[in-house]
């Protein structure tokens, strides 16, 4: 049975991580099935309140692929990718822009001001927050690799932390929308992954978390012994370079990189699907997934 002695055990052993990282800033790349499941959601804003309420300065970068994708086969619209990204035309972005902003921001933010925690929505373009680039698709014809244009799809060309940093300063958790602003004041639709990264970097935030689907990284996925709990930056390069990184694991692998270069502490590519991921990985001295570090 459960005893209350084991209660304060474990509170005891959260207690060194609590004040190392009292007002530090870290970074949720929040996605997976872990915003789609219910019952998962609500223990991901339990975890972003106590994180909150024990001092730490969250800051949330969604995604909403699955939403969009829900939303275009309403209105009668097919989705295609090049290269893992979605084609995205004019009307696409718009709809998009509308899903990321109006539907799943809105519900984060109202999930976490039920808790007690005041959270703001932000897309990219307000206060030109993401100012973004056109983004072509890399593909190959043999050996020869070729750039696809695709649409409103976007890289980011400048984080201006400004409006993060004060709404951090005034006690809000941010919420943002992975929707940049270009040089014309089009909209351009943006990985969630890379966003954080950006984002991370640019906050010189203590750790990025990026939620996944997965338990994180293996040497071979069919061999559960080869599981990688830590990373180094030249090995990650490597191991994308070999093929031993591959497929969707790609982007979050180099999401990490770039933060760790842009000035992150560490970054951890943890399993969404499990309750309290992100109080594990931060308040446990186990944790849980895979750390990519210097």
């Amino acid at each position: 049975m459960f005893e209350a002695k084991d209660k304060a055990a474990i509170l005891v052993e959260a207690l060194p991580y609590i004040q190392e990282f009292y007002g530090k800033t870290i970074v949720i790349k929040y996605g997976g099935n872990a915003m789609v499941n219910d019952e998962l959601k609500e223990k991901v804003m339990q975890d972003v309140a106590l994180m909150k309420y024990v001092g730490i300065r969250p800051v949330i970068v969604h995604g909403g692929g699955p939403e969009i994708t829900e939303f275009l086969q309403k209105v009668g619209k097919e989705s295609s990718f090049v290269a893992g990204l979605r084609v995205t035309d004019a009307e696409t972005v718009e709809i998009a822009e509308m899903v990321l902003d109006g539907k799943v921001n809105s519900e984060i933010v109202t999930l976490l001001n039920r808790r007690g925690v005041r959270a703001v929505g932000l897309s990219g373009k307000d206060a030109g927050l993401i100012e973004a680039q056109k983004k072509l698709a890399t593909v190959y014809e043999g050996e020869a690799e070729k750039k696809v244009d695709i649409g409103y799809v976007g890289s980011v060309a400048k984080i201006n932390t400004s409006l993060i940093e004060d709404l951090l300063d005034q006690d809000y958790v941010p919420v943002i929308a992975p929707i940049g602003v270009g040089r014309d004041g089009e909209s351009y639709n943006i990985n969630a992954d890379y966003v954080a990264a950006e984002i991370a970097g640019a906050l010189q935030a203590e750790k990025l978390l990026l939620l996944t689907d997965i338990e994180g990284i293996y040497k071979d996925f069919e061999d559960k012994s080869s599981f990688l709990s830590t990373l180094h930056l030249p090995e990650a390069r490597a191991h994308i370079r070999d093929g031993i990184i591959k497929g969707g694991m790609i982007p979050k692998v180099e999401a990490c990189l770039t933060a760790l270069e842009k000035g992150a502490g560490k970054t951890h590519i943890i399993d969404g699907r499990l309750d309290h991921s992100i109080i594990l990985e931060i308040f446990t001295s186990k944790g849980i997934g895979t750390q990519v570090v210097r």
